[in-house]
């Protein structure tokens, strides 16, 4: 890449001092003197042509690392670019070349025929058209695709919703029985760097970690290869953000999808940063059987409750149940009476109390 830059250079330069040789030629005839005023027209013309195509090289030379770095970081940039930011890049550019297109020749006119101001303000406009798109282009490009949910595409198909997977959903393992059952419409997008997560997570030192990640590497592989559903592997990455509930996030915004999870915290942000998402504990308590206050049950008490003389029990899909007064039966198999129902996105609590005492009340 240096020497092709290097070459570059040089071809430029042989055409910027032909173009400049009359130029470059009385500048060296001040220089020289005499000495410059004895060569012919035509050496005259060689060596103006010449000095001017080493200086382009030797800049080159000198810049020429720190030029391939540069392109180097920006290939780099590019591919780990999604296609929304990279369209929203050539827009915003596209845009400010617009502008300075048709504002040319009024600023060329206003800096009497000098080019200078326009060149500037083609600058200035590129420059801001390029920070407009970074920071408003993922939004520009959410709202095209919302604006595209309910128009038919051209096979006659109608627009697919993806859902994005957490880490933490993946390891649960439910989705692929949710996914079984078809409940799941559209594309589940796995980003790569939650595969590099689990990965990670895989390779841990400690047994239970690197159980839970051995787990989920296997619930993607049933999903991928043994279910009937779509899967995606986004490739892409945001290298400036380091958290990885953030690129979620992030990515959710850039798709115009869901994101699929059982995280508590994630479930808060993506509603705090307006992106829709879809949480597995949700799911599991609305399809739980209702128990209403006031129902009777039979439960079996097995440890202490937080406060004083509370049991605690569970129902065959682990909901738990607090009874008071349960310190006292424990071990023990029980009816007791629900008195209230406490359901969030983090789970569903039963409050109860024995039936015994309500009858002795």
């Amino acid at each position: 890449m240096k020497r092709g830059i290097q070459a570059a250079a040089l071809l430029v330069g042989f055409f910027v001092g032909y173009q400049n040789r009359f130029d470059v030629g009385r500048l060296l005839e001040k220089v020289w003197g005499s000495g410059f005023e004895r060569m012919s027209a035509g050496g005259r013309d060689v060596l103006s042509i010449g000095i001017i195509a080493l200086l382009f090289l030797l800049a080159a030379a000198l810049g020429g690392d720190w030029l391939v770095r540069t392109v180097q970081r920006s290939e780099t940039a590019l591919r780990h670019m999604q296609a929304a930011e990279l369209l929203s890049l050539v827009a915003g550019v596209t845009v400010g070349l617009l502008l300075a297109a048709l504002l040319y020749p009024l600023l060329t006119a206003l800096a009497g025929g000098s080019p200078i101001l326009a060149l500037a303000a083609t600058a200035l406009l590129v420059w801001y058209g390029y920070r407009l798109s970074r920071a408003k282009g993922t939004e520009l490009w959410k709202a095209f695709r919302e604006s595209r949910r309910t128009e038919p595409e051209e096979n006659g198909e109608a627009w697919e919703e993806r859902k994005i997977l957490d880490t933490s959903v993946i390891i649960d393992g439910r989705i692929a029985d949710i996914c079984k059952t078809g409940f799941i419409e559209g594309t589940l997008v796995i980003p790569g760097f939650i595969l590099e997560e689990l990965q990670h997570i895989a390779d841990s030192s400690d047994l239970l970690k690197r159980n839970r990640g051995r787990r989920g590497l296997d619930i993607l592989n049933k999903i991928q290869k043994e279910l009937d559903v779509k899967v995606e592997i986004y490739e892409g990455d945001f290298e400036e953000i380091a958290e990885v509930d953030s690129k979620l996030v992030r990515l959710a915004k850039v798709l115009g999808g869901k994101v699929l999870t059982n995280d508590f915290n994630l479930n808060k942000v993506c509603e705090l940063q307006g992106v829709s998402v879809l949480n597995i504990n949700d799911l599991a308590n609305a399809v739980k059987p209702v128990v209403l206050p006031g129902e009777e049950i039979v439960v079996q008490v097995i440890k202490d409750g937080k406060e004083h003389g509370q049991g605690v029990a569970y129902l065959d899909d682990g909901t738990m149940i607090v009874v008071e007064g349960g310190r006292d039966y424990i071990g023990t198999t029980m009816e007791v009476m629900v008195t209230s129902v406490l359901q969030t996105s983090a789970g569903r609590m039963i409050f109860a109390k024995p039936k015994l005492l309500e009858k002795a009340q």
